[in-house]
C-alpha cells in the first residue's frame, strides 16, 4: 500500500485482514505528519510491516536475543560504512536520489493489548507505536535520560498535534 503524500512508504499486512483499510491509512496520514514535523526531505522511503505476536516474537529473538513478543521493532538503514566505496555525485543529484531509511515492524496483537490495557483507542496505540518506530529510524532514542526526554517530548508533540491524544 503506498500513496503516502509526503514519502514514499509501503505498508505490508502480514495479519491476515486484521489490520484494517482505516488503520493503514492512519499509519500513511500520521507517518507523513511526523515526517514533515521534523523535516524529512520529500522523497525518503521506508516501509512498515504488520504482524502478529508470533511473528514478532521470532524477529526480536533473531535479531535482539529477547524470546518474547514487543510492539514495535525498528531497523534502520544504517549509513556507508568504511568498506564502501564513496559514490560521489552532485548536491543536486543527491536530492534526487531517494533515502530509505529502513523498516517498522508493529505487532497489531499488542496494538490491541496494550491500548485495552492503558484504557485509550487502538488508533491512539497504532499512532504511538509507530511514531515511536519512526523517530528512532531518524536517530532519536531513549537510552539515556536527556535524550528520553528529546524523544518523548517530540514523539508527544507530534501525536497531540495530530490529534491522537491519550
Amino acid at each position: 500500500m503506498k500513496d503516502c503524500k509526503f514519502m514514499d512508504l509501503e505498508i505490508y499486512d502480514e495479519t491476515n485482514g486484521q489490520v484494517s483499510e482505516d488503520q493503514k491509512k492512519l499509519i500513511k496520514n500520521v507517518l507523513d505528519f511526523a515526517a514533515k514535523k521534523i523535516g524529512l526531505k520529500a522523497n525518503t522511503e521506508m516501509s512498515v510491516t504488520m504482524v502478529k505476536n508470533d511473528r514478532i516474537q521470532e524477529i526480536n529473538r533473531d535479531y535482539r536475543k529477547v524470546d518474547r513478543a514487543t510492539d514495535v521493532i525498528s531497523f534502520a538503514i544504517e549509513d556507508e560504512n568504511d568498506d564502501e566505496f564513496p559514490v560521489m555525485m552532485s548536491d543536486e543529484m543527491k536530492a534526487e536520489i531517494p533515502e530509505n531509511i529502513g523498516d517498522i515492524f508493529v505487532s497489531i496483537d499488542k496494538v490491541n493489548e496494550q491500548a485495552d490495557f492503558l484504557g485509550h483507542s487502538v488508533d491512539r496505540e497504532l499512532g504511538f507505536l509507530i511514531v515511536h518506530g519512526f523517530l528512532h529510524l531518524n536517530g532519536y532514542d531513549h537510552m539515556k535520560p536527556e535524550d528520553e526526554k528529546v524523544m518523548f517530548d517530540l514523539q508527544r508533540k507530534i501525536l497531540n498535534e495530530y490529534g491522537l491524544e491519550k
